[in-house]
């Protein structure tokens, strides 16, 4: 049996002798590209912290203290140590989620894959506990030095600091990377952490051989230990975490288990919250991961373990077709700059970068930073693309709102990942952002059907200067391009009868269009007079689609969003205060949390498939 074999939870870890301790970390890295190469998933992240997470399972004890991973997709070692082994279906439908799950464990806490809310977690879980007397029960904090880019993290880091006794320990997981290399002041001041190790060995110095002169010796050190905080403001600033009341452990070599183990030793003992410096390398023991320099296989598709190469060579995705159209609308503007939040290559902004770096901005984990900023950049008489997940859209509600929408600013907003994203789960769905985006006034949002349609949408956003400008794409490969037959306003016709009336109009949104075809061809077939439509631009609603709305005898509108509050309820009230009564029905996403899944999976159970869709309005026809 290997080691990894006997390991059925966080106390067979701690039963291990320390000799025991570096084969176990080779055969969890073992294991994690053997399994990681055939399902996908984030490997280069959890290759980093596989000493880092044995040394916490082996001085806390989950489930009674708890562990908070911030985004958690480098839990992958902890579902190990806590007895999760059948990693084979990770990430699909009924297996392991790819990130902390209740449902899971009792060792899973904090399931949001959100970045920079760790911390805000962890002060309130310790605040609560001591609320309740139970100052035996520790939380730890794992945060990424990415992480710590985002904002949220600095606001909890200043109210941790405020509460001097709190039972905390804040493992900073150091390995320079987010996605890619992490950017800013806080990169650039944790980098003299990690290479100024000069006061430790000063202070060991001076109690050494200070202390051992007569008389005086013993006075002399009291002094220069007295004068410590100028002293490491010289030799070793850690004094950025000191100044906010934080004591600050490291750096740390986040693959010495010994030394890890200590520091957090250290850092339970001391009564009050306590920052470890780990530091640590994406990718660890994986040579095709450490050698990538985009993003230390940050997050990969199922490949071969042994040359790193994907097994499936994807085709054109939609996040190529807005790569290319962003590169070529800076060649015609100067103005056009570009905003990123850590993600530069996933959201495919790494070409514009390389073409026009002047013009490229990237903010690290900052969403709420990046929309405030663009409208800035609109001020000053630029035209920015910010380009986002559309998850995280969320997170910058308010700027789009207060700060775009209400000056006005001519700023577009870019999302890829939008409607089901499939295996990473709820909180990567971007199924909220057309119902958070139709309360904002003057908003324009495009929903591209093709690739084609993409660059068009992108090049007609970036002409709007006077309100802000949505254009949303999901993940994956891009299809055929979808023709129109005719255009009637601005909007594209995808097939009818012929141009008189009919029974039903149906309105796919972006990506839709395809399955609303399909469901027209079926409805067809049993006599149902059927015009499809692409809106094209989806908000403001189109008075056009409403004039087409009147020769039907209902509307259906189908789209990957949620249903509450999405284009289909912006249609019905369009057409209803056009003194129209055609019914409008509306098919989308249901209000609840989604789990992991591949995209076909999560849309046939939310009923978004051509046979559902096509059922439904027949029966509503009748």
């Amino acid at each position: 049996m290997s080691l990894l074999e006997r390991i059925g939870g966080p106390d067979d870890l701690k039963a291990l002798r320390p000799d025991q301790l570096a084969p176990l970390a080779d055969e969890i890295r073992r294991f994690l590209v053997e399994e990681v190469s055939r399902t996908g998933g984030h490997l280069g992240p959890n290759l980093g912290v596989v000493e880092l997470t044995m040394a916490i399972h082996r001085v806390f004890s989950s489930p009674d203290d708890t562990v908070v991973f911030d985004t958690g997709h480098q839990s992958y070692v902890h579902k190990l140590l806590t007895g999760r082994r059948n990693f084979s279906g990770l990430r699909t439908q009924g297996g392991l989620s790819g990130y902390p799950s209740r449902a899971e464990s009792q060792h899973d806490v904090v399931e949001n894959s959100h970045a920079s809310t760790s911390l805000s977690w962890a002060h309130g879980i310790a605040a609560g506990r001591v609320v309740q007397g139970q100052t035996d029960r520790h939380t730890v904090a794992v945060i990424g030095d990415g992480a710590l880019t985002g904002g949220m993290a600095w606001e909890a880091l200043n109210n941790i600091a405020a509460d001097s006794d709190l039972p905390l320990v804040v493992v900073v997981n150091d390995n320079e990377r987010s996605y890619a290399p992490t950017r800013g002041g806080l990169a650039d001041h944790l980098a003299t952490l990690r290479t100024t190790r000069g006061y430790e060995r000063f202070l060991d110095w001076g109690k050494t051989t200070v202390s051992r002169t007569p008389v005086v010796g013993g006075a002399m050190y009291e002094t220069l230990h007295g004068v410590k905080k100028g002293l490491k403001d010289i030799v070793a600033p850690q004094g950025l975490f000191e100044d906010l009341g934080l004591k600050y452990l490291g750096p740390v070599d986040g693959h010495d288990e010994p030394a890890i183990e200590a520091a957090l030793r250290k850092a339970r003992a001391f009564r009050g919250p306590v920052l470890v410096h780990v530091i640590t390398q994406k990718g660890r023991g994986y040579d095709h991961a450490v050698n990538d320099e985009g993003d230390q296989f940050h997050a990969v598709g199922v490949i071969n373990p042994e040359t790193g190469l994907p097994l499936e060579i994807a085709g054109r995705s939609w996040t190529d077709e807005f790569s290319e159209a962003m590169v070529e609308i800076g060649a015609e503007r100067d103005d056009v700059v570009a905003i990123t939040a850590a993600m530069m290559i996933p959201v495919g902004l790494k070409d514009f970068c390389e073409r026009f770096p002047e013009r490229t901005f990237d903010v690290g984990i900052a969403e709420q930073h990046a929309l405030t900023m663009a409208a800035g950049l609109s001020y000053a008489g630029l035209h920015p693309v910010v380009a986002v997940y559309a998850t995280f859209l969320n997170r910058a509600f308010d700027q789009l709102l207060m700060d775009c929408a209400l000056h006005r600013a001519g700023v577009t907003v870019v999302l890829d990942r939008s409607g089901i994203t499939g295996p990473d789960g709820a909180s990567h769905h971007g199924m909220w952002d057309m119902t958070i985006s139709g309360v904002v006034p003057g908003l324009h949002l495009a929903a591209p059907r093709d690739g084609h349609q993409v660059v068009r949408a992108l090049h007609a956003a970036v002409a709007v200067a006077d309100a802000p400008s949505v254009v949303r794409f999901p993940k994956g490969t891009v299809g055929d391009p979808i023709t129109a037959v005719r255009t009637v306003g601005a909007v594209d016709v995808l097939a009818e009868p012929d141009a008189g009336d009919v029974d039903v109009l149906l309105v796919g949104v972006g990506s839709m269009a395809a399955t609303t075809l399909t469901a027209a061809e079926k409805l067809e077939a049993e006599g149902v007079r059927v015009r499809v439509v692409d809106p094209v631009w989806v908000l403001p609603v189109s008075p056009d689609l409403v004039t087409l709305a009147s020769s039907a005898r209902r509307v259906a509108v189908v789209e990957d969003n949620v249903v509450v509050g999405g284009i289909g309820s912006q249609v019905a009230l369009a057409v209803r205060d056009a003194g129209s009564d055609v019914p409008v029905d509306s098919y989308g996403l249901p209000k609840r949390f989604l789990e992991h899944g591949s995209r076909g999976q999560v849309l046939d159970a939310a009923d978004l498939t051509p046979d559902a869709v096509a059922a439904s309005v027949r029966a509503r026809l009748t």
